[in-house]
């Protein structure tokens, strides 16, 4: 699992990258904070997205910090307990 944390100032450029996680199967913990269940795949074209999409337009104070958790231990709480349990459906 990827952590996927940002702080970019620039609206526009934000946005587009918040839907680009999205696109990618990101999901949303907080405004800035993306949960990704990947693949080394996955992973891989992400750092490529970033870096020929947006690096180049990123200012000074901008930021972002991709997190490797898979190895882990995590303990979560509240909502985020829900995302890691199957659902069945009949």
């Amino acid at each position: 699992m990827l952590i996927i944390s940002y702080d970019i100032t620039n609206d526009k450029l934000r946005n587009r990258f918040s839907k680009m996680l999205t696109k990618h199967g990101a999901i949303r913990l907080q405004y800035s904070v993306y949960e990704v269940n990947h693949t080394n795949r996955i992973l891989e074209n992400l750092i490529i997205k970033i870096e020929e999409l947006f690096a180049k337009k990123f200012e000074g104070s901008d930021s972002v910090i991709i997190f490797d958790v898979s190895a882990v231990k995590l303990k979560k709480y509240g909502n985020a307990i829900h995302r890691d349990t199957d659902i069945v459906y009949f």
